[in-house]
């Protein structure tokens, strides 16, 4: 499709160069989770006419990147990289004014950021990351000449982006979504999160400032602020996605959402593909003999995981599957003095707290299920929330499918089988997960070997003696899952791979040297 050029000005507004448009009287403040009330920093909404603009600047940005030798991208983000790192303790401040989430947790995650970005950067000066593919031409072959075939990845087009609510850094303005979109050699559009415009306006500000000194393209990377609640929230990334410029979408956050973005983009003439990162339950199962020697000690580290960030995180351990016995009982005493002991922390926003709350309701509605443990009560004023561990059998987990979906918040359910065989069932019933765990002793080897079986077809990762909470920013990583923690099982959001999301395979036959793709010559 053609699109309508229309001229952009470079940087007229430092958190969205390529917007040249006045301010408009539309803003909204977002809500400070440690105080309950609204921050006093005022942020602007997104215009119609911005979305279409930007999303034009970024299709023309495509050509031009095109164009250009992979060392651009190299230099783009690696500044990026730079230019976050200089944002210093200012960034982590009003990142956790506006998240709710402590400023040590913050700062390992904008050190992953920037990982990343260095770490693509690397990739894509390296250039294998692009599956290059040589097949030799034969013209002697019989009974007919072979021609000379070479593959190579090339970028989709632009790509929107929407961030996540809980990683208002590594998965968000400048996460992995966009690191990797932008090594893939595609512009990229982000969809502001409503609950940290501050931060999401700093991050934005720090990449418009590397698109500069890169000497970029400005339509390579817009920012949308977006916030307030109401229709023109909704319309910002209805708008986004459904604009004619986009080529994909990446998105991390609920089933609702992601599935919502997954249905419009393939409803468009042209159907785009949406990669939604979505709800995840990661199971644990301790078999009994790890049980046994280590139960006091695996209640901690599974106490730590499913409160971390109060339970916000989409690796979060939703259901520990234990076979029942003196060992069982003797853990689930350790792991609900814990809990109990514990005080209530902060959630991200009240509307996740309601939702939370509500998810909550259905899961103790269902006969069998019992709260054995809750955190301390919640402080007067704030948006916190206590930790609740629940109880149940593995039957009832069985026959009920509500408890197999994910509680987002810091809950978690206790699922006592009768024996090994139960185990294994439950693993076999268990829907798409990004992750999944089983600690085990050598002794337990025999009854693990068909739970690994079980849990490879139905997660992106498996842990073994450790937590599903901790995603390693590795080229092995994966991180994604069956439906329905993702839409799309055959990739992943984390690592080098996460690229490919961006790509599409293109062959050349019998090309002219000259003109081949770099990574091909």
């Amino acid at each position: 499709m053609r699109l309508k050029k229309r001229r952009v000005a470079a940087h007229p507004f430092p958190c969205n160069p390529g917007y040249a448009e006045p301010m408009p009287p539309a803003t909204f403040r977002c809500v400070s989770p440690f105080t309950g009330q609204p921050i006093a920093r005022e942020h602007r909404i997104a215009p119609p006419d911005e979305v279409d603009s930007v999303c034009l600047a970024a299709a023309e940005a495509f050509e031009w990147l095109w164009a250009q030798p992979r060392g651009r991208r190299v230099a783009l983000l690696r500044g990026i990289a730079d230019s976050i790192a200089a944002l210093g303790e200012s960034l982590l401040t009003i990142a956790s004014e506006e998240t709710g989430l402590s400023v040590p947790r913050l700062a390992g995650e904008r050190d992953r950021t920037i990982f990343t970005l260095r770490m693509f950067a690397d990739a894509v000066a390296d250039g294998s990351c692009f599956r290059p593919a040589f097949d030799a031409a034969n013209p002697g072959r019989a009974a007919l000449p072979k021609p000379d075939l070479r593959r190579v990845l090339v970028p989709l087009g632009p790509v929107a982006v929407f961030g996540a609510s809980n990683f208002p850094l590594a998965y968000s303005t400048a996460g992995g979504d966009t690191a990797s979109a932008l090594a893939a050699g595609c512009p990229v559009v982000v969809k502001g999160h409503p609950l940290h415009p501050g931060t999401g306006e700093m991050v934005a500000a720090a990449v418009g400032e590397a698109v500069r000194s890169a000497g970029c393209h400005h339509g390579v990377f817009a920012y949308l602020p977006c916030g307030g609640g109401g229709e023109r929230e909704l319309a910002i990334g209805q708008e986004l996605v459904t604009h004619p410029a986009i080529a994909a979408v990446g998105f991390t956050g609920s089933f609702k959402g992601g599935m919502a973005l997954h249905k419009l983009a393939g409803a468009r003439a042209s159907p785009i593909p949406v990669f939604a990162e979505m709800g995840s339950i990661n199971p644990v199962f301790i078999l009994p003999d790890a049980l046994a020697r280590e139960g006091a000690a695996i209640a901690q580290k599974l106490f730590g995981s499913f409160t971390n960030s109060n339970g916000q995180m989409c690796t979060k351990p939703g259901l520990v599957i234990v076979q029942g016995g003196p060992g069982a009982e003797a853990f689930a005493e350790v792991l609900a003095a814990l809990v109990n002991s514990a005080p209530a922390q902060t959630m991200l926003s009240d509307r996740i707290r309601s939702s939370f709350l509500s998810r909550l309701h259905d899961v103790g509605e269902v006969p069998g299920v019992d709260a054995v443990a809750r955190s301390r009560p919640s402080p007067d004023s704030g948006i916190y929330q206590p930790a609740i561990l629940l109880r149940t059998a593995a039957a009832t987990l069985s026959r009920f499918p509500t408890l197999h979906d994910e509680c987002f918040g810091p809950a978690m359910i206790l699922v006592v089988c009768r024996d090994a065989e139960e185990m294994q069932r439950a693993a076999a019933n268990m829907p798409g997960a990004l992750a999944a765990a089983i600690f085990a002793a050598e002794s337990d080897h025999a009854v693990a070997q068909p739970l690994t079986a079980a849990l490879v077809r139905r997660v992106g990762r498996l842990v073994f003696n450790g937590l599903t909470t901790g995603v390693e920013v590795s080229p092995a990583m994966v991180h994604g899952g069956p439906y329905p923690a993702t839409n799309q099982p055959h990739t992943t959001a984390v690592g080098i791979m996460a690229l490919e999301r961006w790509c599409r395979p293109v062959c050349y036959q019998n090309a002219p040297e000259g003109l081949l793709a770099g990574e091909l010559r």
